[in-house]
């Protein structure tokens, strides 16, 4: 995974979709209201947003992106979970690195999510559903079962309750082959000790600390062990 995946030097096809996506984005100077259900916004101070200064500033950053299409790409998972869509802009790495994979993506904010479809929409990006909610009453209400969930992204509430909230509620799905991406798990010591809460999880065996995120395996067969690779 190291080799193949986090060190792929190679330039995929992919990258340029993504890089239009973003430009996209960078360029729209629109503003509207966003309804802020997570842990909030340390760049921001109004809730009424301009797209291209969120994308800049608060959407995955390029070479992240990019990094997450080749984690995917190099998993193929048959159906993904994102918890937390924003402008999209991770959502189209995930949609990229696997093409016939369903792609599920929550998002609390309505005006954001309409913006984050429309944009997937002009990059043809069809494997994509869209779905506004808020994460707590999806994940406790829906019977997801574990096609749903191959690969989750989590990137919607950076507060320790509600990350080890939505762990809980979607350890019933995990399976031999589950992997599981959490953003942000440097950004308080909060989340610092969300994320060492999971790791210590009898059924996470194998995590992987890359700094912005941390990955989980829960595969029987390994030995628990706890990476940490700079990536």
């Amino acid at each position: 995974m190291v080799t193949k995946c986090f060190y792929d030097k190679k330039k995929h096809p992919e990258y340029s979709i993504l890089k239009n996506y973003r430009n996209s984005l960078l360029q729209n100077k629109n503003t509207f209201e966003v309804t802020d259900f997570g842990a909030g916004s340390r760049v921001f101070k109004s809730n009424t947003r301009a797209i291209n200064q969120i994308a800049k500033t608060a959407g995955i950053s390029p070479k992240r992106a990019e990094l997450l299409f080749r984690i995917v790409n190099y998993f193929q998972p048959e159906s993904i979970l994102e918890i937390g869509t924003s402008l999209g802009l991770a959502t189209s790495a995930l949609s990229l690195g696997s093409i016939n994979a369903k792609v599920i993506t929550l998002e609390g904010c309505p005006n954001t999510l309409s913006i984050a479809k429309n944009q997937c929409q002009l990059q043809n990006l069809n494997n994509i559903e869209f779905i506004n909610t808020k994460f707590e009453d999806y994940l406790s209400n829906c019977q997801l079962n574990t096609e749903h969930c191959q690969l989750i992204y989590f990137d919607g509430n950076h507060s320790k309750k509600a990350t080890l909230e939505y762990f809980e509620l979607l350890l019933p799905t995990t399976t031999n082959d589950s992997v599981w991406i959490f953003d942000d798990i440097h950004w308080s010591k909060d989340m610092e000790d969300a994320w060492e809460i999971i790791k210590n999880h009898p059924k996470v065996t194998i995590t992987i600390d890359i700094f912005q995120w941390g990955i989980v395996f829960f595969r029987t067969e390994q030995e628990k062990e706890h990476f940490v690779i700079r990536v």
